[in-house]
């Protein structure tokens, strides 16, 4: 006797790319990770380099930017960069706040799953507002420190 479970009787056999359209990442986990993405950005652009030469190793931000140019472009457009990072920061945040406050479904195993989506979005979110305040502090912050 043959048993189908639920999983497989919902898969429809006849469109072989299926399981493969479902979506990895749901539009508030896309959101976070987006800003993620622009937040490791501004710490590439100015938290990274004033590390390596506070720690007098200079010699390897030399060999950073000659193996990688477009680090001194990052490095003068910081203020695009850490605009488009803090906008993709704000529209995380709303893009959180509204699907917190969406039910998750009734379905037990899809209400755990819809929580720990929740968590992990959250996550996502927390370091990348981490990130950018690290970047923010080397960027702005103490050069303006270090001129006094």
């Amino acid at each position: 006797m043959i048993r189908v479970t639920p999983a497989l009787h919902s898969i429809d056999w006849r469109d072989p790319l299926q399981p493969f359209r479902r979506p990895l990442l749901t539009a508030p986990r896309r959101l976070a990770a987006l800003a993620l993405v622009l937040c490791s950005g501004t710490l590439v652009c100015c938290a990274l380099p004033a590390l390596l030469v506070v720690l007098g190793a200079g010699s390897v931000m030399a060999t950073a930017l000659s193996w990688w140019p477009g680090l001194s472009l990052l490095s003068e457009q910081k203020t695009v960069v850490f605009g488009l990072a803090a906008a993709a920061l704000l529209i995380a945040g709303v893009g959180l706040r509204q699907s917190a406050r969406l039910p998750c479904p009734i379905n037990p195993e899809a209400a755990q799953r819809c929580r720990k989506r929740r968590r992990q979005a959250k996550t996502l979110y927390a370091l990348s507002c981490t990130l950018f305040g690290i970047g923010s502090l080397a960027a702005f912050v103490l050069p303006l420190l270090a001129w006094r």
